[in-house]
C-alpha cells in the first residue's frame, strides 16, 4: 500500500531496487557480505540499483538488455566473484546463481520473504521504497513503445535510429545533453568536451542520452517485436516523505517533456 493506504502497483525498476536493497541489507545485518560479492543490472534499468550497490560497497555490473547477458556475467565470474542479485526493468529477476536466467518462482519467493522481513520492522514495501528515494534520490522511469508493422515499419524504425545518430538532440525537456552513448559504435561522446571513450560491451543498436541533470534517455529497437522503445529515467531529491506527491508530479512532467522531445526527434 502507498502512503495514503491505497494499493500501489510497483513497477519493474522499483521491485528490482527493493530486492537489491533487501538482499544487501539483510546480508549486511548478518555480517555475511563478502568483498567479492556483486550485483547486475541492464543499461535501461534504474540507476537506483547502482546507487544501492555503491552504498554497500558492492560491485555492480551493467549489461545489455536481455537476461541472457546477466547469465553470461554469472558464468564469466563463476569461481572468482559471488553473484547476489540481478534484474531488469521488465520484471525479470534472479537471486542467487542456481538458474542463471530470470526466474519468477525464485523472485516471488524472495519478494514474499522481503515483504515479511520489512513487515517485522513495521514497514510496507512502499514505505521502504520511499525511504530509498529519500536516501538515494527519487527515481522515476517511463517506457514508451512505438509499433511500426511490416517492412515499411521496420524501415521507419531503422531510419529513426539513423536520424538520432545523425542529428542527436542537444537538449531534452529543456535540459542540455551532456553525454551520448552509442552501443552500436561502442563509443561514448562527452558533448561538452568532445572527449570520446570506448564502451566495453557487445554491439547493440541502442542510443543513450545523458543530460546534465543525470537524466538517462535510451532508444532501442525491439529484437522480438515491430517496435522501437524509448526509456526515460529522471531523478530528484526527496527531502521528506510528505513531499512525495509533489516531487512525483514534478518528475512526471519532466518525463513527459523529455519523451515529447525524443520521440519528435
Amino acid at each position: 500500500k502507498n502512503l495514503k493506504g491505497d494499493f500501489q502497483l510497483l513497477n519493474g525498476n522499483q521491485i528490482g531496487s527493493l530486492l537489491t536493497y533487501y538482499v544487501l541489507s539483510s546480508k549486511q545485518d548478518k555480517g555475511i557480505l563478502k568483498d567479492n560479492d556483486y550485483i547486475v543490472k541492464t543499461i535501461v534499468t534504474s540507476n537506483l540499483i547502482a546507487d544501492i550497490g555503491r552504498s554497500f560497497d558492492v560491485k555492480y555490473y551493467e549489461t545489455l538488455t536481455g537476461f541472457k547477458f546477466i547469465g553470461e556475467v554469472i558464468t564469466r565470474e563463476s569461481g572468482k566473484e559471488n553473484y547476489l542479485v540481478g534484474g531488469e526493468e521488465s520484471y525479470g529477476y534472479l537471486v542467487g546463481d542456481l538458474v542463471r536466467d530470470k526466474d519468477a518462482v525464485n523472485a516471488c519467493a524472495f519478494i514474499a520473504e522481503m515483504a515479511a522481513y520489512f513487515k517485522n520492522q513495521g514497514k510496507t514495501l512502499f514505505e521502504v521504497l520511499v525511504e530509498l528515494y529519500g536516501k538515494y534520490g527519487f527515481y522515476q522511469e517511463k517506457l514508451i513503445s512505438l509499433t511500426k508493422k511490416g517492412k515499411a515499419g521496420a524501415d521507419e524504425i531503422k531510419q529513426m535510429m539513423v536520424d538520432l545518430r545523425a542529428n542527436a538532440p542537444t537538449s531534452l525537456g529543456g535540459v542540455a545533453v551532456r553525454e551520448i552513448r552509442d552501443y552500436q559504435q561502442l563509443e561514448t561522446l562527452n558533448v561538452m568536451t568532445g572527449e570520446q571513450s570506448t564502451i566495453d560491451l557487445p554491439q547493440s543498436d541502442v542510443l543513450q542520452f545523458i543530460t546534465v541533470d543525470g537524466d538517462v534517455i535510451s532508444a532501442r529497437p525491439s529484437g522480438t517485436e515491430p517496435k522501437i522503445k524509448f526509456y526515460c529515467s529522471v531523478k530528484e531529491e526527496l527531502a521528506d516523505a510528505s513531499l512525495f506527491d509533489a516531487v512525483a508530479a514534478k518528475l512526471e512532467l519532466k518525463v513527459a517533456n523529455i519523451m515529447a522531445d525524443i520521440v519528435k526527434s
